[in-house]
């Protein structure tokens, strides 16, 4: 059996009692264990319970700093930039977009930029927290150097994640995504397994392109977005990431111990404070039922963005969270050490 269905509330309690083993105080453990449970809840394995002894490894060698909280820098209207002192990255990440959230509802639109903080796990989550709160939101992060520039043969540019939220009663609609064809996280999972990719997703070290995960995570040659037009868009993330925090750009990020020191952007627009209201909810509707009436190819359908999650969370709800075997002999070895 590869996987155990573990009840939510199981696993973020358990995930929340290691996190205070490892010397998180309660609150912030909660809250951490949370947000790595969300992820497993909502099918986003790659970047939940997969990630979190890694995330414990850098919490010991000191990479992550527990209970270190964003401090802020300067503040000019609705934006506020703030250093993250390279607290947990996924703490300051939900502290910012919440910051984000309170600023839009003030002002109808705000943007929070944080620099030195560290890997936000699943980027998804903080789309969800706007929506879920009724605001659009668009946020991104830049990364370690794991993607080469279009023509380049190393790594130079980051995979820089970018997630956009707009917020509907019958389910948000939020797009998670890296600027590479595949995150990392996805390909460490195929790769584990011996499978291959099921489309082209990075190089090899002669330029070709392959879909073989293990050579792609050996060289960092990950696959851009749309070829050029992705490797432009990551550069460009980059910059304003580290334009609007005043931090690292990829080039500057620590990455010899662990992906530390990063920069992040979370801005939010409040429809109510921008006069948008019922208008909104119909035009989004609208452009929905457009897209679902579109013609498909044989075996295929059309979905949007998000459009499956809220289905797999109540499964997941009902059934359990489905978590590595191993894993799971993981966490219980650690609660019971």
């Amino acid at each position: 059996m590869n996987d155990f269905l573990i009840p939510f509330e199981e696993l973020k309690s358990s995930l929340e009692a290691i996190l205070i083993q490892a010397g998180f105080e309660k609150e912030q453990a909660a809250k951490c264990a949370l947000l790595f449970a969300q992820a497993d809840l909502d099918g986003v394995r790659s970047h939940g319970v997969n990630r979190f002894f890694l995330f414990l490894d850098y919490v010991q060698k000191g990479y992550v700093r527990p209970n270190l909280q964003p401090v802020l820098l300067d503040k000019t209207g609705s934006f506020e930039r703030y250093d993250g002192q390279f607290g947990p990255g996924n703490l300051n990440a939900d502290f910012a977009m919440s910051r984000a959230i309170d600023l839009a509802m003030e002002y109808g639109m705000s943007c929070v930029s944080v620099r030195n903080t560290n890997h936000w796990m699943r980027g998804g989550n903080y789309g969800w927290q706007a929506a879920e709160a009724g605001l659009m939101a668009i946020c991104f992060t830049n990364t370690k150097a794991n993607m080469p520039a279009w023509g380049g043969n190393e790594p130079k540019l980051g995979n820089n994640p970018l997630i956009l939220a707009v917020p509907r009663p019958s389910g948000p609609i939020v797009l998670d995504m890296a600027m590479s064809q595949f995150a990392y996280g996805k390909m460490s999972i195929a790769s584990e397994k011996g499978q291959e990719m099921p489309f082209d997703a990075g190089f090899d070290t002669e330029g070709n392109l392959t879909r073989n995960p293990k050579t792609i995570l050996e060289n960092q040659l990950a696959l851009p977005i749309g070829l050029w037009k992705g490797s432009g868009l990551s550069l460009m993330l980059d910059l304003f990431a580290t334009l609007l925090s005043g931090g690292n750009s990829t080039h500057e990020v620590e990455s010899s111990g662990a992906e530390m020191g990063l920069s992040q952007v979370f801005i939010c627009f409040d429809p109510q404070r921008l006069n948008l209201g019922d208008w909104m909810e119909n035009k989004v509707e609208e452009v929905l039922s457009d897209l679902k009436k579109s013609s498909v190819f044989e075996g295929n359908e059309v979905r949007y963005p998000g459009e499956k999650t809220l289905e797999i969370r109540r499964e997941n709800l009902e059934n359990g969270v489905p978590v590595s075997a191993k894993i799971w002999q993981q966490i219980l070895e650690k609660i019971n050490l």
